[in-house]
């Protein structure tokens, strides 16, 4: 709901660093690797109990993932580059709830897995609509200048971001936490497939 207005804003920013990690020639591939990295040691790090270090490495993990975007504007997008970047991005947003689960079981095990479940739902409707618009040459940079066409909903990466950090600064409210944000990525993937639905159905096309 929020990467639409906060994009214009951290933009400007990652292109002048993505510029100049451009000009040392560091590749946009390489930093997508170091921060699927720090994002796997942060889920570790949360599954034994180090709260504080995972909440930096989430940190460092979303700068990196806006970094690699960055340096592929300034060195040319490839399908590998953002193939790798939405590939690992899905894989983080799993290893989170799931490291949160391993860490206290009892508390956490039932929420994790209906949060792990509106993901689910939501890429879901996100991949198949971008599929669906690439074959039929739909475009948009509401979200930024991306290697996929996807539609806006009210859970974003923004939002998904805000709420791994609260998690690891307040790891006591994951359950509370992560049944309200599975009610929401719910909502936003109803949304969505409705919003795809319309689109694809205006766009002309029978099949």
């Amino acid at each position: 709901m929020f990467d639409a207005r906060i994009r214009p804003m951290i933009d400007p920013v990652l292109n002048r660093l993505g510029a100049l990690l451009a000009a040392t020639g560091i590749g946009a591939n390489g930093v997508t690797l170091i921060g699927f990295g720090l994002g796997i040691g942060a889920a570790v790090a949360i599954a034994t109990g180090y709260f504080l270090l995972g909440f930096v490495l989430i940190a460092l993990n979303r700068i990196a993932d806006g970094l690699d975007g960055a340096i592929a504007r300034v060195t040319g997008k490839t399908d590998l580059g953002g193939y790798l970047d939405i590939s690992l991005d899905f894989f983080f947003y799993g290893a989170i709830p799931l490291a949160f689960a391993i860490q206290d079981p009892a508390s956490n095990a039932l929420p994790a897995a209906a949060l792990l479940c509106s993901f689910y739902a939501n890429g879901s409707a996100f991949l198949a609509f971008a599929i669906m618009a690439e074959r039929r040459g739909l475009t948009t940079d509401q979200q930024g200048s991306k290697s996929l066409y996807y539609i806006g909903g009210l859970a974003e990466g923004t939002e998904t971001i805000v709420l791994f950090l609260l998690m690891a600064l307040l790891p006591g409210w994951f359950p509370v936490l992560a049944w309200g944000f599975a009610a929401v990525c719910f909502v936003s993937a109803g949304a969505r497939v409705l919003i795809g639905v319309k689109s694809l159905d205006n766009s002309g096309s029978n099949d």
